[in-house]
């Protein structure tokens, strides 16, 4: 899986095709990310004590790889990503358009 947590990414499919966000956290055996303020749905939660009042809270739920691509760090636009292996032996990730670093 190419895109890890911390990662700045875009939507690119679904109902909230188009925002950005920070990747919070990774699945990789589920090829599911969870993306910080995107894929908002209404829970209901039940009171968890006798004094507390049941209510809806809004939860963020993971979304699949498949519909988020990285952000370019200099375009800002949605990319592809290839590795690189640097001297020293390190593997880095590099954005297809820009060439940079990711």
């Amino acid at each position: 899986m190419k895109i890890h947590k911390g990662d700045t990414v875009i939507v690119i499919a679904g109902k909230d095709r188009g925002k950005n966000g920070k990747v919070l956290r990774a699945f990789p055996r589920r090829d599911m990310v969870l993306v910080e303020g995107v894929n908002i749905v209404k829970r209901h939660q039940r009171p968890t004590k006798s004094n507390q009042k049941g209510q809806i809270i809004d939860k963020t739920i993971p979304l699949h790889v498949s519909n988020v691509a990285l952000r370019d760090p200099k375009s800002g636009k949605a990319v592809r990503v290839k590795y690189t292996i640097e001297e020293g032996g390190t593997k880095v990730r590099i954005a297809r358009k820009s060439g940079q670093k990711i």
